[in-house]
């Protein structure tokens, strides 16, 4: 669910983690000290939290979470801890707190001590890494397009290379980043705050980790919030989180369509046709002929191709601030005068540790389907049906060749547990689409209420300025008070 994978994705391989041996699994008092990061409040606090590497052995090695919190610095009767559950799988919750809370404290008059941490493997924490080439490591081949034509040989040979890397490095680290253990760790979490109860404000891959957490310990939720939640189907989770992304970006791409095409683009040179209804061939046409015939790029050796083009169409639909970032990429692309430039994060391979999370989650949590000629029906059916992703949301990855079985079953969230929920969803969003949503919504039942904002993007409250959307999860985590039934909040 975080897919821009750049954002997501200091390689440490096993030997350079740091674990410790034994020890009880119940969590200890937090040690809190100053750790602005850059860009952050100077207020902001860090501590390292111990946690088993494997909760079914709570007495073997252990690892850290580095967990970060800004003090609530409203009146005295405030409503206790708000933990921020980062996206992904990869994301830092830190991170995430330096940049993004300031103004969640803002929005809640400083009411909660704002909590959140960087999952296994990812930032500050105890991480291990699969030793991963660079060109494994590189964007365009960790999410893994089909070559032209839907060709997936090549997709084949490095899914199967990167499944034997984490197999033979990875170790008990990697074996252990999952859905499962990260809600384990959380729990582990609330204890050392000393809190009987938590509020919990998921985002993205991060509702799906909330909505487990209150499956899982519902007596031990306050007021929850999922922002921008996927299909929670036990019997797929990430396989369904990827193929879902195919519809959703049809469902989003109009948007920029009406964007690119109004004549107020006409003062950037920005405009790319002068109907809405013709930039979506026109972007499709020229990957086929970047397929058929790469651009050289201000890069050596790293030419602009029909895949470049496609994934920096899905990194630019998360967000309205990213369309004219696209116009001018797709205009210089098209003026055989120029020498286009590679979108920024293309050029270098991603970290080890990150490109190894990411993967390993996605493969642990679940048993993906082995059948490699299964996968190239799927991509090719794909590429008919979604051309804007050219059958990358079906294509294999290494979870096919994965050497063990999850040892989790997935967690089936059902309407089970206190009515105590709030879903916020875009309409149109290219990464958590708003048909996912609704599955995870009908599994709620009367546990969750829903507010649809209008709206295209990934990611909703606080990030695209509609006001009935923020003020419902403001006055929810303020006062507790739901709307009495789904409601929908205009553009």
């Amino acid at each position: 669910m975080k897919h821009q994978l750049a954002a997501l994705l200091g390689a440490l391989t096993l030997g350079a983690t740091c674990l410790t041996a034994a020890g009880p699994a119940s969590a200890t008092a937090l040690s809190w000290q100053p750790c602005a990061q850059p860009g952050g409040p100077d207020a902001q606090q860090c501590a390292d939290l111990s946690v088993p590497v494997d909760h079914r052995n709570p007495h073997g090695a252990r690892l850290t979470l580095r967990v970060s919190r800004l003090v609530g610095d409203g009146p005295a009767a405030r409503r206790g801890t708000l933990l921020v559950v980062p996206g992904g799988p990869g994301g830092s919750g830190v991170e995430s707190l330096a940049h993004n809370g300031p103004k969640l404290r803002e929005a809640l008059h400083g009411a909660y001590d704002l909590v959140s941490f960087d999952p296994r493997g990812t930032g500050a924490s105890t991480a291990a890494g699969c030793g991963l080439s660079a060109a494994d490591r590189d964007v365009m081949n960790l999410r893994d397009w089909p070559g032209p034509g839907g060709d997936i040989r090549d997709s084949v040979a490095r899914s199967r290379r990167i499944a034997d890397a984490c197999a033979r490095n990875g170790g008990a680290v990697v074996r252990g980043y999952s859905t499962a253990n990260e809600v384990r760790d959380i729990e582990l979490l609330r204890q050392a705050l000393g809190t009987a109860k938590l509020s919990m404000y998921g985002v993205s891959y991060g509702t799906y980790v909330t909505a487990v957490y209150a499956q899982e310990h519902p007596g031990r939720t306050d007021r929850v919030v999922l922002d921008s939640t996927d299909d929670p189907d036990p019997a797929r989770v990430g396989r369904a989180w990827t193929a879902n992304t195919a519809a959703a970006a049809d469902e989003r791409f109009p948007d920029f369509a009406r964007w690119a095409a109004d004549p107020a683009r006409d003062r950037d040179g920005l405009r790319l046709a002068r109907h809405a209804a013709d930039v979506r061939p026109q972007v499709l046409a020229l990957a086929d002929r970047l397929d058929r015939t790469p651009r050289a790029t201000t890069t050596a050796h790293r030419p602009f191709t029909g895949n470049v083009l496609r994934q920096a169409v899905q990194q630019a639909l998360f967000s309205d601030v990213n369309f004219p970032w696209l116009a001018r990429l797709v205009k210089s692309v098209e003026d055989p005068r120029t020498t286009p430039a590679l979108p920024a994060g293309y050029t270098t391979p991603m970290p080890d540790r990150d490109a190894s999370v990411f993967t390993a989650t996605l493969c642990n949590d679940v048993r993906w389907p082995r059948d490699v000629r299964g996968y190239a029906r799927a991509v090719a059916a794909d590429r008919v049906r979604h051309p804007l992703t050219a059958g990358q949301p079906a294509n294999i990855t290494p979870c096919a060749f994965w050497h063990t079985a999850p040892a989790d079953e997935p967690v089936r969230i059902t309407s089970h547990g206190p009515s105590d929920i709030l879903m916020l969803q875009n309409l149109r969003d290219p990464a958590t689409p708003y048909f996912g949503a609704l599955r995870m919504r009908a599994a709620l039942g009367d546990r969750a209420r829903l507010v649809t904002v209008d709206r295209g993007g990934h990611g909703s409250y606080l990030a695209n300025g509609n006001a009935c959307g923020d003020r419902a999860v403001t006055e929810f985590l303020l006062t507790g008070h739901r709307p009495a039934a789904d409601t929908r909040c205009p553009a």
